[in-house]
């Protein structure tokens, strides 16, 4: 039967986390679309998010303490996996059988960045949805970064039509570190740093390079070359906070993960060029708060960004005092002095673009620009940069022998 375009998208999400609220706030802007349904394992977080849709007056949201109960709730439409990583192999197989044994009606699924540990599992996630006939959306907000969309555009459009195409692409994000134990236990979260933050940082240098309506995969990867490091949180000061903070699950003096990674990729286009990705990320940058750089450059021009560099600032004096928090940036370090504040973080960060491109694409039956096939292309990079920091060697591409590397951090026992 031919697909029926929907007026409305219904939601449901999986995972009560960080993001989830981020993804909510966001949806503040996003036309056709309803929030209905919610799942975790906590009865706590679920009623959080269930009241938060409410307030926010993105529908009535009902509470699942079951992942099948919400697969099989008639009112859900499409599902955001949102929980941590770890778990989202899990999911999907639980959605997968749902569909496929006649259980669900659920027609799409949209995954959070990165859409696995590891190439088998991502290779695992696509199969089993496309074997439910789901349609797939990987959530890589950076792509749909506003700066991002508009500076791709006028870069293609004046400076790669009279000059030639872009060569090269820079990435950089870091912050102080994560919110949750998970983010910091290389096991379940599949890495440290890389994993985490590089996976925004290759694809988004990969999509400035993309010549706009030419398919991702246009641009071939030849090699990867990575290096890591542990460059503060291994230190016993702050190892200890760590421990004190997240409990004895998170023991960075005997299993750290790496809190730096730096990467350099080469591709090539359709018509032989060469092409270069720069990119480095971090868990030890103490500033004002999340900090994204980037640049594209050709043979005639350049586009920059520094999503700290902001138009609106606010300072207050050490006679200003009060609790912490993030109300003026992601990942804020300090309540005091001269601070960017970035008006509409969901909007800059790309998540409100991201989730109406979804929205609409599931509801209308359109391919979205990011799906599985990118989330898996992203993890095979990030696993070679893995095996590369590992080996010190650069490694080539095609790599078959990546299928089943776990990278050492991910080990366990190791």
């Amino acid at each position: 039967m031919s697909f029926q375009p929907r007026d409305t998208l219904r939601v449901g999400l999986v995972g009560t986390g960080f993001i989830a609220e981020f993804h909510l706030r966001s949806m503040l802007g996003v036309r056709n679309v309803v929030v209905t349904g919610v799942h975790s394992r906590s009865a706590a977080k679920r009623d959080r998010i269930a009241g938060l849709v409410a307030e926010l007056g993105l529908g009535t949201c009902t509470t699942h303490e079951t992942l099948e109960s919400l697969c099989q709730a008639g009112d859900v439409d499409a599902i955001w996996i949102l929980s941590p990583n770890y778990t989202r192999l899990d999911v999907m197989r639980t959605i997968h059988a749902e569909v496929k044994a006649g259980r669900s009606t659920v027609f799409a699924v949209a995954c959070e960045k990165p859409l696995a540990r590891t190439i088998s599992e991502a290779r695992e996630m696509l199969r089993l949805a496309e074997d439910a006939g789901l349609n797939h959306g990987y959530l890589e907000n950076q792509v749909f970064c506003t700066p991002v969309m508009r500076g791709k555009e006028i870069i293609w459009r004046r400076g790669a039509s009279t000059t030639g195409r872009p060569y090269l692409a820079r990435a950089a994000e870091e912050h102080s570190g994560p919110h949750e134990a998970w983010f910091w236990q290389g096991d379940k979260q599949g890495g440290g740093v890389l994993s985490d933050m590089m996976c925004h940082s290759v694809e988004v240098g990969r999509h400035l390079l993309t010549a706009p309506g030419a398919p991702r995969n246009s641009l071939t990867v030849k090699s990867v070359s990575g290096t890591v490091a542990h460059l503060k949180w291994t230190r016993p000061h702050y190892a200890d906070q760590l421990r004190k903070r997240f409990g004895s699950d998170v023991d960075y003096r005997n299993r750290p993960s790496e809190d730096f990674a730096r990467a350099t990729i080469a591709l090539e286009d359709e018509d032989g060029n060469e092409l270069i990705i720069e990119a480095s990320t971090s868990w030890a940058y103490v500033g004002a708060g999340l900090r994204i750089q980037l640049e594209l450059l050709g043979p005639e021009y350049a586009m920059e960004f520094n999503s700290l560099a902001t138009g609106l600032k606010v300072f207050m004096s050490r006679e200003v005092t009060g609790s912490e928090g993030e109300d003026l940036v992601e990942k804020q370090n300090a309540e005091q002095g001269l601070m960017p504040v970035l008006e509409d973080e969901a909007g800059v960060y790309g998540y409100t673009d991201e989730n109406r491109h979804m929205v609409e694409c599931f509801r209308k039956g359109e391919i979205p620009l990011e799906t599985f096939h990118d989330g898996l292309a992203v993890v095979e990079m990030l696993i070679g940069l893995y095996r590369s920091a590992e080996t010190g060697e650069t490694v080539r591409f095609p790599a078959p022998e990546l299928e089943d590397y776990v990278p050492r951090v991910a080990r366990v026992g190791a």
